[in-house]
């Protein structure tokens, strides 16, 4: 079992997770249960699969993880391309978080291929 926690792709998408409450806590009230709901699902997503992956014994299993991890990360960079779109949350607040995903999808390839060697 490894500790996920010390984990540089743990650790940002935990930051990410918590930015996309942030984020979205300022999103229309009618929103509650549409798009701020389908985005913060999506964020807790990303470090709760790679926790999970860390204890699993294969390299298989450890890899579906973090590839359902970064299938999570590619879908929250959609719904905030969408919340873009239509003008939901601080300009400044969503376009960190669409730096941040960018840089985790970056730091989880990047994992993945190295567990292949």
């Amino acid at each position: 079992m490894r500790n996920f926690k010390q984990l540089l792709i743990w650790q940002k998408g935990f930051q990410i997770a918590v930015k996309s409450f942030r984020l979205t806590s300022s999103f229309p009230k009618e929103e509650k249960y549409g798009l701020s709901s389908q985005i913060t699902k999506a964020a807790v997503s990303i470090p709760s699969n790679i926790a999970e992956g860390s204890s699993r014994t294969s390299l298989k299993e450890y890899n579906r993880f973090l590839e359902i991890s970064l299938g999570s990360s590619f879908e929250v960079e959609t719904q905030l391309l969408i919340a873009e779109a239509v003008n939901f949350g601080e300009k400044e607040k969503r376009d960190e978080l669409l730096k941040d995903v960018d840089e985790e999808q970056k730091m989880i390839m990047s994992f993945m291929s190295k567990l292949k060697l």
